[in-house]
Order: C-alpha cells, then sequence, then structure tokens
C-alpha cells in the first residue's frame, strides 16, 4: 500500500488535489455497484465512491491504521452507512472471490513487494469486466518534485527499497505486461501532468517533505551537522518553488490506468 511516515493523515488530499479530480472524473461508479478502494488512505476517494455507489457498498482497505481512523470518523460524520474500512494489504489480503465491479486506488498500487501476485489477487477479487481504475506515478525522472528532493538530499538520497519503490509502476510498458498477466484487458493509460502541493508557505513544505519515508531515511544516516546543511538545502529549494497565489508547488507526471477484468 504505502511505507509509514509522520505526515498529517489529510495531507495526500491536499498534497494530489489536482491529480484527484482526474481520477474522479474517470469513475462512472453506478448506483448499486460494489466498489473496492485500494490503499484508501483517510477515505476521500472511498467516500466519493459510496455516494455514486448507493446502495451499493464501497469497501476501502489500508494498511494504515491511523489513516483508516480518520476515514472512520470523517464516513460517521457524514453519516455514510456503506462504507466499510478494513486495515489489509491488498496484495495478500483473502478477498470474496468475484465481489466487485469496480476497484479504484489514487497512489495506493506501487507499494507492493510482488507487483504480479498483488494484481492477480485484486483481479480474483473482481467480476468478469469489472473497471480497475488507478492513478501511480511515473519514472522517478518524469517527476521534478522526486528529482529536486534528490538533489537536495544529495548523497545521502537512499534508493528505493522493495515494497518501497513509489515509481515501480512508471514504466508504462511494464505495468501494462503486469496487468495483462494478472488478467485485464483494454488497458489505457492516460498521461496526468499536474502540481503537487506541499503547503502554504515553506516551513510547511519543509516539515511535509521532511516526513517522506525516503527524506527520514536519508537525513537519519547523516552526522547532526550534514543533516542540518541538508535541510537549509531542502528548504531553499522549496522556497524556489513557492509563490504567494499557489503556495509550494512542483511539477509531476502520473498515470491515470485504466482496465477491464478479464472475462
Amino acid at each position: 500500500m504505502s511505507p509509514p511516515n509522520s505526515l498529517s493523515p489529510d495531507f495526500y488530499d491536499a498534497e494530489l488535489r489536482a491529480h484527484h479530480e482526474h481520477l474522479r472524473a474517470a469513475y462512472r461508479i453506478r448506483p448499486g455497484d460494489e466498489v473496492l478502494d485500494i490503499g484508501c488512505g483517510t477515505g476521500l476517494t472511498t467516500r466519493e465512491a459510496a455516494r455514486a455507489a448507493a446502495p451499493g457498498r464501497v469497501v476501502g482497505v489500508d494498511v494504515s491504521e491511523r489513516m483508516l481512523e480518520r476515514a472512520r470518523q470523517v464516513a460517521a460524520l457524514e453519516r455514510l452507512d456503506n462504507v466499510r474500512y478494513v486495515r489489509a494489504d491488498a496484495e495478500v489480503h483473502r478477498f470474496s472471490p468475484a465481489g466487485f465491479d469496480v476497484a479504484i486506488s489514487r497512489f495506493g498500487t506501487m507499494f507492493f513487494s510482488n507487483s504480479a501476485a498483488a494484481f492477480g489477487n485484486i483481479a480474483a477479487a473482481m467480476r468478469p469486466d469489472a473497471r480497475l481504475l488507478l492513478l501511480v506515478w511515473q519514472r522517478h525522472n518524469d517527476n521534478e518534485w522526486a528529482r529536486a528532493i534528490d538533489a537536495a538530499l544529495g548523497d545521502a538520497a537512499q534508493p528505493p527499497k522493495p515494497g518501497a519503490d513509489a515509481f515501480s509502476l512508471g514504466d508504462a510498458e511494464a505495468t501494462a505486461g503486469i496487468l495483462e498477466d494478472a488478467g485485464f484487458d483494454d488497458i489505457r493509460f492516460e498521461d496526468v501532468h499536474e502540481p503537487v502541493f506541499y503547503g502554504h508557505d515553506v516551513d510547511t513544505a519543509l516539515a511535509a517533505v521532511r516526513g517522506f519515508h525516503d527524506t527520514t531515511a536519508a537525513l537519519a544516516t547523516l552526522r547532526e551537522d550534514e543533516a542540518a546543511r541538508t535541510v537549509e538545502r531542502l528548504r531553499t529549494m522549496l522556497a524556489a518553488h513557492h509563490s504567494d497565489d499557489r503556495g509550494v508547488v512542483l511539477d509531476s507526471r502520473s498515470w491515470l490506468v485504466t482496465a477491464r477484468r478479464r472475462c
């Protein structure tokens, strides 16, 4: 699903608000649909799906109990009774076979330890001709935010560990092969070119970036004085991307992936 970090549970909704509109426009969820939300986080996508699918039901899964606690709180406040949140890893969780008409994920499928096994498991949970919709990052070098952070981290930047690579599905050809082998057809990739938002001011953005798993890991390898200089490089980089009207934003590229479960 996603590697652990120290960010506010609601951070990702703000960071990805421009990307989110592309996924929402592609939902096409119908009343009565049964929907699976993979890596649902604090549940924004789950709640939107629930409103569209009612009286159908929506299941949101994530590995972070902290995120799910927030998701349950908001769903209760919005009085959504067709939503259920489960702490689970979609790679290995035993879903009911052929139970879902639609599966969606907003940046929640890049961190599987075995993507082939994970998408095979997801496909088994979907009905024939069910729809799959994913937002995933394109390759590292296609994303300004990733290049800029790594440049500021310098030699401390860490290579991704298995199951913690945000760009694991960035190669469209390779990802299409994984999905085809898992049981999907009609696989399509739409180029999504939108900014990521890190905060209204540089201090907020710096706190956010320092909360990223990879940043935390990199800083932990440095002496105190080296870490302080690296943090200042991060601050300088973020200040260069700040404007009064937009806050701190950096360029990004992602794929909106759509597919259908093979009949």
